[in-house]
């Protein structure tokens, strides 16, 4: 049953809803649009919201769909700007200079969530909103610290078709999955499909462990970049604001990474216009 009322926010109805609880749209007290997610009864004492609320404010707000307001108290609920369009995985297929933008767009975002030290660990279509002044990405519902201790037992969480072979085993995850992620979302924006295909559970998981990526739609000069970050072995990923900077068209500074990281795939022309 929808409430009528979370904390001083007036419902309208729901959003969408996941394993962890429900989101709903609703009006603030002086009267605008406001997403306010929930949580479900039985994730209650569970501290992944509290470190949700964290790491969403530790990210600039251009990026993200910002955090303003927040309560621990009874029945959690997080408050964020409510961002009006459809999520990628609603919009789907984006052509020419929208797959561009899209990639250039959330490649920026991906590489401030890092910056600030946080690991999304859900990154996938869904959690992409197309507002009217550019994407955001949501949804850190499972993001972690970077550097933050993992177990395998409490690891594997995500959507399979966009996660990365270490995030699918239990292994340690860091940034370089969310590279992964990355590139997987635009291949099913530059082609309708995950990046592995569909199927079965365990079909998938085998296909992100063992198989190769679906490429042969993405736009020839896309394609190098995702390959890149499409690679088996996250050390050998380069890191989003690496990939930022091969998508606008300028060269990386170098760090001494191994030079399995530092390869240069083709850049996209023109790209760095599209960006201002």
């Amino acid at each position: 049953m929808t409430p009528s009322f979370i904390g001083p926010y007036r419902v309208v109805r729901p959003l969408g809803e996941g394993g962890q609880g429900v989101v709903y749209l609703a009006t603030a007290p002086d009267g605008r649009p406001v997403a306010v997610k929930t949580l479900r009864e039985g994730f209650a004492g569970d501290d992944r919201f509290a470190k949700e609320i964290a790491a969403a404010r530790r990210v600039e707000p251009f990026c993200i769909a910002q955090v303003l307001d927040a309560s621990l108290s009874g029945r959690p609920y997080i408050v964020t700007e409510y961002v009006e369009g459809p999520s990628l995985q609603e919009a789907g297929r984006h052509l020419g200079a929208d797959l561009q933008r899209l990639a250039i767009s959330t490649a920026t975002a991906l590489a401030a969530i890092h910056r600030a030290g946080v690991v999304h660990r859900d990154f996938k279509p869904a959690n992409v909103l197309l507002g009217r002044d550019g994407p955001r990405v949501i949804d850190f519902g499972i993001a972690r610290a970077t550097g933050s201790a993992l177990t395998v037992t409490s690891s594997i969480v995500g959507t399979p078709s966009y996660m990365a072979p270490e995030q699918v085993a239990g292994a340690e995850v860091g940034p370089a999955a969310d590279v992964f992620a990355w590139a997987g979302v635009m291949v099913f924006a530059a082609t309708g499909t995950p990046p592995f295909g569909r199927g079965s559970l365990p079909e998938v998981i085998r296909r992100v462990q063992y198989g190769e990526p679906l490429l042969d739609q993405v736009p020839d000069a896309l394609r190098p970049i995702v390959a890149g970050c499409l690679d088996k072995d996250p050390a050998r990923r380069p890191t989003m604001q690496d990939v930022l900077f091969q998508l606008i068209g300028a060269q990386p500074p170098a760090r001494g990474a191994p030079a399995g990281r530092r390869r240069r795939p083709a850049l996209l022309a023109g790209a760095a216009a599209l960006a201002v």
